[in-house]
């Protein structure tokens, strides 16, 4: 990991942590972010009516109203599937749509996905529109840096998959370089030592307006920790027991100090995150029929699962979705589901912060519905809990 230029003499490398007045530092004052983790494609978990839609409108209208109940973050997945590789035909990308967002929210930070291997992108390109959305948004903007785990999506841009570990060594080289041009006060020249891009006489402006834009890498093996600790702000993990709220609490906390050892050793500022589901109603009884309803409407197998079961994946994340010895969930679309009325939703979220969770990305199964309760009825539960300041 480079701290400072690649360039002989060049100036040393800076985070948004490095600026107090950055929105990132601000938004990490609260004990417990919450964020939207927004459904950009066609998902089908259940046939139990919703008013979701993977339209822009839709999602920036969640994200304004997240925006405006205070939360820190946004953020949504990307994929580059076959004709049939998602729930439905539409799938808008994450990079395109967060960056958009900028112009119609205040002070929610807005992470895109951007698988940074695939083309490959060059580290010019990510540099330049990675400091043009950075102003755009005031530095709220972030990159969630993603290799690729799926053999297919390789292939649609032309490649083989890149193995495992290679691939984050090969990004820990793009990000020393995208961080260089970033800070430089004069032109870059750098040859890829395991890239195939090189540069000459490099060179962008403006500059961000904190150092660089947020980093976020959602990651679970030990490569993937090893890169996320050096090189991210923001890191967002995977339940190792899968799903079940009870499993998750069990098994989180011992990933949880693996990748803060970890990170330790670096010196660096990081926050871990995760996304839960959330399903509430004001009761107990109402939670269980809005729930019983979801499942119900499950009368087939959606075809996300049939995706995560056909296509060929080396991700170490999501290996707990599928280990018979931890209790499993409902298959809701979440990382971890957190289930019950909103004193029991808290309690919940407690718990995960207590096992060392600094911020939760959250889903909803009924977007604008869902949130809307979830900000009458639990937002100021938190508040009076400690997780949430004013």
């Amino acid at each position: 990991m480079a701290t400072t230029s690649l360039r002989e003499g060049g100036p040393a490398l800076k985070s948004p942590y490095d600026f107090p007045d950055s929105p990132l530092s601000k938004a990490v004052r609260q004990p417990l972010l919450l964020g939207v983790f927004l459904d950009l494609q066609d998902r089908h978990i259940s046939d139990h009516p919703t008013s979701n839609s993977w339209t822009f409108d839709y999602n920036a209208d969640i994200v304004r109203r997240a925006d405006e109940l205070g939360f820190e973050l946004a953020f949504s997945r990307t994929q580059w599937l076959p004709k049939g590789g998602y729930d439905g035909e539409a799938s808008l990308d994450a990079f395109i749509a967060l960056g958009a967002m900028a112009a119609v929210t205040k002070n929610i930070l807005l992470i895109s996905t951007i698988h940074v291997l695939y083309g490959p992108l060059h580290p010019l390109h990510i540099a330049k529109y990675g400091a043009t959305l950075d102003h755009i948004a005031k530095g709220r903007w972030g990159i969630n840096i993603v290799t690729g785990h799926r053999a297919i999506e390789h292939q649609m841009f032309g490649w083989n998959r890149i193995e495992h570990d290679k691939r984050y060594e090969m990004a820990g080289e793009l990000f020393d370089v995208v961080n260089s041009l970033w800070a430089e006060t004069e032109n870059l020249t750098y040859e890829g030592k395991i890239n195939q891009w090189k540069l000459e006489n490099a060179w962008i402006t403006p500059k961000p307006l904190f150092g660089r834009p947020i980093l976020v890498n959602a990651t679970g093996s030990p490569a993937g920790i090893d890169f996320a600790v050096k090189y991210s702000d923001l890191i967002f993990i995977t339940s190792p027991g899968g799903a079940n709220i009870e499993s998750a609490l069990e098994t989180l906390p011992a990933h949880i100090a693996t990748i803060r050892a970890a990170a330790a050793t670096t010196g660096r500022t990081v926050k871990i995150l995760i996304n839960p589901v959330i399903v509430s109603r004001d009761t107990a009884d109402e939670t269980n029929a809005y729930l019983r309803a979801i499942v119900e409407g499950m009368t087939s197998e959606p075809q996300n699962r049939k995706f995560f079961k056909n296509y060929d994946s080396d991700a170490h994340a999501w290996r707990g979705r599928k280990d018979d010895t931890q209790k499993q969930g409902y298959n809701l679309g979440g990382n971890v589901e957190v289930i019950g009325t909103p004193g029991e939703v808290v309690e919940q979220l407690k718990a995960l912060h207590e096992v060392g969770i600094d911020g939760v990305q959250m889903g909803f199964y009924d977007w604008k519905v869902d949130l809307e309760h979830f900000a009458i009825k639990i937002l100021p539960l938190l508040k009076e809990a400690g997780l949430r300041v004013d």
